[in-house]
């Protein structure tokens, strides 16, 4: 049996008495919502803070407010069951609904939340181990070793970006406000991943995500294919989330972002610039699902073989797209 290391618990009430403990936490420090990512990684020996701060008692973090028409703000410690059936996601941001609808199952989904689905950790089949088998190949470069496993040559971390809403909060473009002692600050989603398994958010230890602002409905559509072993519990091995924007007739913006291929959401701009300016035909479908293949690539690193999964990224793509079309 795997059991928890020791470390304090700690339950503030306020974000300003969180955000405070943290500092004073410093590095031995970690927020934890609903844990069910956090905790199966101390279990692992992954992470070992000494002082763990639950979240999921600040009230400002637990709340959905707004609408489609000037824009919605999700509360981090919002679970991903309530984002499945609030009425106004659904309403109007279908697309994260249905990607939230996706992520484990029933029954984790009540208790892991948004934000903690946004700053997952990255994954690896050579990471996600118990102590014993990572001691066994002497560690890798994520944690406690000195070689990525994935690629022995390369002096970087090759874990992969495995959250479903993360290439659904970049396709709509989202922002994100977080917190800390030094003030608040609010990021676009685009801007937040790092292409870096081991330092895979641009983000400072201390902070803490406080919502989620969605964009309003202005017009655009978004949806989102997922890639997996079971059509449940799985992460994603590839993940396509579409959003386009017209005019009545025409494409007037699009974005095309591919997760769990890459330690960030990998956006396809030649993708975008195939669908932009013309109606959403199959012959355009066509040659973004085709620029979403070239620039796909996966590693062997998950579930399944790295080269089908390159050969995925057409199809989904393609799927993303067709479930757009009007």
């Amino acid at each position: 049996m795997m059991r928890l290391p020791k470390f304090e618990y700690h339950v503030p009430r306020t974000v300003a008495e969180a955000v405070r403990i943290m500092a004073d936490s410093g590095p031995a420090g970690q927020f934890v919502a609903g844990g069910t990512d956090l905790y199966p990684n101390m279990k692992r020996r992954q992470q070992m803070p000494k002082s763990v701060i639950s979240v999921m008692r600040l009230q400002e973090l637990n709340q959905i407010s707004g609408d489609g028409a000037g824009g919605v703000r999700i509360g981090a410690s919002v679970t991903l069951t309530d984002i499945c059936e609030h009425p106004i996601i659904n309403r109007d941001y279908p697309v994260i609904a249905a990607a939230a609808r996706t992520i484990s199952t029933p029954i984790l989904r009540n208790m892991g939340t948004i934000g903690g689905n946004l700053l997952l950790d990255t994954r690896c089949n050579y990471y996600d181990q118990n102590y014993e088998w990572r001691k066994g190949i002497n560690f890798c470069l994520k944690k406690d070793g000195d070689v990525c496993w994935v690629a022995p040559g390369s002096s970087k971390c090759w874990a992969v970006q495995s959250s479903d809403l993360v290439p659904v909060m970049v396709a709509i473009g989202a922002k994100l406000r977080f917190a800390s002692t030094l003030g608040e600050r609010v990021v676009d989603a685009a801007g937040l991943y790092n292409d870096d398994g081991i330092d895979y958010l641009r983000k400072r230890p201390d902070e803490l995500l406080v919502d989620i602002q969605l964009p309003p409905t202005n017009g655009w559509r978004a949806s989102y294919q997922k890639l997996r072993r079971r059509g449940a519990f799985d992460f994603p091995v590839l993940g396509v989330a579409a959003w386009i924007k017209t005019d009545g007739s025409a494409v007037t913006d699009a974005k095309v972002v591919l997760g769990a291929i890459a330690p960030s959401p990998v956006e396809i701009t030649e993708a975008a610039t195939a669908l932009k300016g013309q109606p959403l035909d199959e012959d355009r479908i066509q040659a973004a699902a085709e620029a979403a293949y070239v620039k796909a690539r996966p590693l062997d690193n998950t579930d399944f073989v790295y080269q089908w999964r390159k050969q995925m990224a057409r199809q989904y793509t393609l799927r993303a797209l067709r479930e757009l079309q009007v």
